[in-house]
């Protein structure tokens, strides 16, 4: 069945997790909107910005903040108003709340309270990044924020080299050349995309080895919002031992125009094939 609305009003004593733009003011989804006009409390990372967002859209929304530096407090007088059976919306300052912001801990507090929490999906950095990286993504890791220093900096990057999955994280535009130079220094070659102000104005992506990423990031360094993809670690595979017959046939689908990919798995239904490690039996 295709998607469709619920048409109800939002639910007294439910919190309400709801996803924000990322920079375009218009990606923002109709039911967002319509639980942002409802709620009885609109949580934000941010006041001020989140102010912008709902001035945008023409809703006057009682605002409280919401914050690392005052997220436990917070989060008792949010858990009152729910218990209260007034509705809360909690957004953070661009894209899905609970991904690199302590929204999560109200989430986890209400859940715990045997509270109702309702997602209001929509636009997420994460996934955009991954899109305009154009990395094959059957799975993919999203790291966050890297630690910033020491053994566990130097544990993260190893862990995102060695992972044959892409991996997302965010970045300061002002640390974005010293981190890619860190990766470049143990993974020159390897594939990578820097993207910056997505969906804003001034959206730009960069794509090439890191090697040439930590170049250009240290010759002109990015501004505004950064979001690095870096691609997985190349896979081990056995290579196919095909007879010179299957071998050759290969060669001739690849110069008409077949991807070498295809063109294996065709002449391996024919001719069939056995595997072998590279270097030998």
């Amino acid at each position: 069945m295709p998607p469709e609305g619920d048409g109800k009003r939002i639910e007294p004593g439910a919190l309400y997790v709801v996803s924000t733009p990322i920079g375009n003011l218009e990606d923002i989804t109709l039911r967002a909107l319509r639980v942002l006009r409802e709620a009885d409390v609109v949580a934000a990372e941010d006041t001020r910005h989140t102010q912008i967002l709902l001035r945008a859209h023409g809703i006057e929304r009682r605002l409280v903040s919401y914050h690392e530096h005052n997220e436990t407090q917070r989060s008792r007088e949010l858990l009152e108003e729910l218990g209260s059976g007034r509705s809360v919306a909690v957004v953070s300052d661009a894209g899905t709340p609970g991904v690199s912001d302590p929204a999560y801990r109200i989430v986890r507090a209400a859940i715990d309270a045997g509270l109702r929490v309702v997602p209001v999906p929509g636009a997420s950095a994460v996934l955009t990044a991954l899109i305009l990286a154009g990395f094959p993504s059957g799975g993919f890791v999203s790291a966050g924020f890297l630690p910033l220093k020491g053994r566990a900096r130097q544990d993260a990057i190893e862990r995102i080299l060695v992972d044959q999955r892409p991996t997302v994280f965010f970045e300061s535009p002002r640390r974005a050349a010293r981190t890619l130079a860190e990766f470049a220094a143990r993974a020159p070659e390897r594939s990578a995309a820097l993207l910056r102000e997505m969906t804003k104005m001034h959206e730009e992506a960069r794509r090439g080895t890191l090697r040439l990423l930590a170049e250009q990031a240290a010759g002109d360094p990015p501004r505004g919002e950064v979001v690095v993809v870096i691609a997985g670690a190349p896979r081990e595979t056995p290579e196919l031992d095909l007879s010179p017959a299957a071998r050759a046939e290969r060669d001739r689908l690849v110069a008409g125009g077949l991807e070498e990919d295809e063109a294996t798995r065709r002449v391996i239904e024919i001719y069939g094939a056995g595997r072998r490690r590279k270097g030998g039996r």
